[in-house]
């Protein structure tokens, strides 16, 4: 189906809080809101790789009202009623249905791609590339996502299984979704791998704003009928009551278990070569920057005196504090002043619970 570009619109995912890469990701600026990779923000950065396909009328944000301030600062290209604030954090199912349900309103012809505001890509061409295809394959009532070549046995993200090439006349390869897969254990992830068939779910969808609202429809009655309630009331005097009213009744649900599980007509857009990181655990900042010759990474104006030390990340935040390190090697230290964090690079996905037992013993000011 040929596609008006002109009704498309990116929806950007900007309300988690990037827990894993604590100390520096914290409750009042997460890491989308951080230059972690450089001068830009995540925020930044994913603005700017979308204002080549989208204008800026046409970029929606779903966040929370603490972030949002920060965002209307670092993207003021934005207009202002594009920020959708969530009331309270109700997952990325009510996050959607809500940014469908205002898109739609807008414009009845509306497709949405939505994104992430905190993932690394490379090689932009091929993402632009990749959004215009799936646009495409979404005029024809699919509900498309990117699937990311596994480069290993990763037990971080879900898994996505291709079936068939999708019958139609498009740009790039296309297939059914079979299934979805949660997070699997090391041994599933191997078998996974071992297929050739299975993608990491990227988190980025591609569709037209009626059909996932007609799936949220068939799929999460309650949340379609409190979308619809919202979406009557938008644009009106009644419209930031409405939603704060309704959206307490939400439960917490993701996209992922909500609806695309359970849909019909998925497709799935092999996505290798995009260069892509979800950034996020402090290891995977040794996939996204350039190390030196002993693979050590000094970032963030990190004061880093290396003696014999190889593989390593060291990231000291604005403290001006020189770190040395001796006879060390494949370890993650970050330092922001009030936290120090040290550990083995390959342990980094326990900060999270770290950031658990912070919660639990109510240590606020670390959080």
């Amino acid at each position: 189906m040929a596609v008006d570009f002109s009704h498309t619109y990116a929806v950007i995912m900007a309300g988690g809080g990037g827990t894993r890469l604590w100390p520096v990701s914290r409750k009042e600026r997460p890491k989308q809101l951080l230059p972690l990779l450089g001068q830009e923000t995540l925020f930044q950065s994913t603005v700017r790789r979308l204002e080549v396909l989208f204008p800026p009328g046409r970029i929606i944000v779903v966040t929370v009202e603490e972030q949002a301030l920060e965002m209307r600062q670092q993207a003021p290209e934005i207009p202002d009623e594009n920020y959708l604030i969530e009331p309270a954090p109700r997952g990325t199912a009510a996050a959607v249905g809500l940014a469908a349900t205002v898109l739609q309103k807008r414009d009845p012809h509306a497709s949405m791609a939505v994104l992430p505001s905190d993932h690394f890509i490379r090689n932009v061409d091929l993402f632009h590339y990749l959004l215009k295809a799936a646009f495409e394959v979404a005029g024809d009532g699919y509900l498309v996502t990117l699937g990311i070549t596994p480069t290993a046995p990763s037990t971080a993200f879900g898994y996505i299984q291709q079936g068939r090439p999708v019958d139609g006349d498009y740009k790039y390869p296309v297939y059914t979704v079979v299934r979805f897969k949660e997070k699997p254990d090391e041994q599933a992830a191997q078998q996974l791998l071992r297929t050739g068939d299975h993608s990491w779910n990227s988190g980025m969808f591609i569709w037209r704003a009626d059909t996932i609202l007609d799936e949220i429809d068939k799929q999460m009655p309650q949340l379609s009928g409190e979308l619809k309630v919202i979406g009557q009331a938008w644009g009106t005097s009644k419209q930031k009551e409405v939603l704060n009213e309704r959206w307490q009744a939400l439960k917490n649900e993701t996209v992922d278990y909500g609806i695309m599980e359970q849909a019909e007509r998925v497709a799935v857009l092999p996505a290798g070569g995009l260069g892509w990181s979800d950034v996020g655990l402090w290891s995977s900042l040794f996939e996204v920057l350039l190390p030196d010759m002993d693979g050590n990474i000094a970032t963030n104006s990190s004061l880093h005196l290396a003696h014999d030390t190889h593989n390593t990340l060291v990231y000291a935040g604005s403290t001006g504090r020189l770190i040395v390190t001796i006879g060390v090697d494949d370890m993650v230290i970050v330092d922001t002043g009030d936290a120090l964090l040290v550990c083995k690079s390959d342990q980094a996905q326990k900060v999270k619970e770290v950031v658990e037992h912070l919660k639990k013993h109510r240590q606020e000011k670390y959080l």
